[in-house]
Parts: C-alpha cells; sequence; structure tokens
C-alpha cells in the first residue's frame, strides 16, 4: 500500500516513521476557518476528516492519513498561538491545571474513511510568570497545540499524564499502528 501523511508536521513524521519509514508527505490545503462542532473532542476529529480527505481526493488509490491536535482547556479549544499575548493567555491558562490533549485521526483506505479521536489528560504545575515568560522567549509555543511542546522545555512543567505521551505530540502512534495493522 502506498502511504500518505496529510501533515507538513515534523513531530508527526518522526513519529509515523515509528511505524513505517514506507510514506509520503502531502500538504492538506483544508480550510479550517469554515469548521464547526460541538466540542474540542469534535474538533479535532472533524479537522483530522477534512484534511484527510482533501488530499485523499487528489490520491484516491493511495491511504492517506489526516490529523490535528487541540487542547481543551475547560470546554475551550486552544490551538497554535497567534502571537506571544496568546500563548501568555494559553500558558497561564493551563498552570496549575488539568487538560485534555484530543487529536483526530482519520485514515482513508479503499474507499471508506476510518476516523478516531485519542484523548490525554495532561496537569500543569502552577507556573509562575518569569517561568512562562522564559517559555514563550525560546520560541517553542507558537507551533503547537496549546502553547507547549511537552517534548521540549515544557516537559518541566507537566505533574502528571494520563493516556498516550505520544498522542500530546500529535500522533497516537500505538493506535494509529493497530489501525494500519488491519489494512
Amino acid at each position: 500500500m502506498s502511504l500518505i501523511l496529510a501533515s507538513t508536521s515534523p513531530r508527526r513524521k518522526e513519529l509515523l516513521s515509528l511505524i513505517t519509514t514506507d510514506f509520503k508527505v502531502v500538504a492538506s490545503d483544508f480550510d479550517e476557518s469554515a469548521l464547526t462542532a460541538a466540542d474540542p473532542r469534535q474538533t479535532a476529529e472533524n479537522l483530522a476528516f477534512g484534511k484527510c480527505m482533501v488530499v485523499a481526493r487528489e490520491y484516491p488509490e493511495d491511504t492517506v492519513i489526516g490529523c490535528d491536535t487541540v487542547v481543551d482547556c475547560g470546554g475551550r479549544v486552544f490551538g497554535k498561538p497567534r502571537d506571544k499575548e496568546d500563548a501568555r493567555r494559553m500558558l497561564k491558562a493551563l498552570s496549575g491545571a488539568d487538560h485534555y490533549v484530543h487529536t483526530g485521526v482519520c485514515v482513508w483506505h479503499e474507499g471508506e474513511s476510518h476516523t478516531f479521536t485519542a484523548t490525554t489528560r495532561v496537569r500543569f504545575f502552577a507556573l509562575s510568570d518569569e517561568q512562562i515568560e522564559a517559555y514563550i522567549s525560546t520560541g517553542e509555543p507558537y507551533d503547537k497545540a496549546g502553547g507547549y511542546g511537552i517534548q521540549g522545555a515544557a516537559a518541566l512543567f507537566c505533574e502528571e499524564i494520563e493516556g498516550c505521551y505520544y498522542n500530546i505530540m500529535g500522533l497516537p502512534v500505538s493506535r494509529l499502528a493497530r489501525l494500519l495493522q488491519k489494512f
């Protein structure tokens, strides 16, 4: 089977390489602005479906994987921060609190879509303003849902994780591997 990752995320590419190195990357130009969903979990799944379907239309004979990750803080969706103020707002909201990371995954295979959403609960220690400012100055927050990368300096913020660690990075590796094994 010819496998396509419909994402240019370097983290997703790295994580998919844990399953197989035999895939290519095709960017999806799915328009996220018109998407609506009942809750953050459904938002992640709908985004993954949309991204997958845009690429699957171009490559209908291939197996296409679309993904999207959102951070759910009290029912509010935290995507990638727009700027320093947005990153600061997100990190202050996550400080000392539980939040959920939802990664929607959609796999197009032989004319059918297969979707699921993986959820991981994360609890951060309380963060000082100095810690937040130091983290923002690293530049890490800007291309990550919720304004943090658990695999980077934000590892210092994490008090507890319940669920798949790799889901927080943007790809629930073991669950996706099990789905792909069915094909």
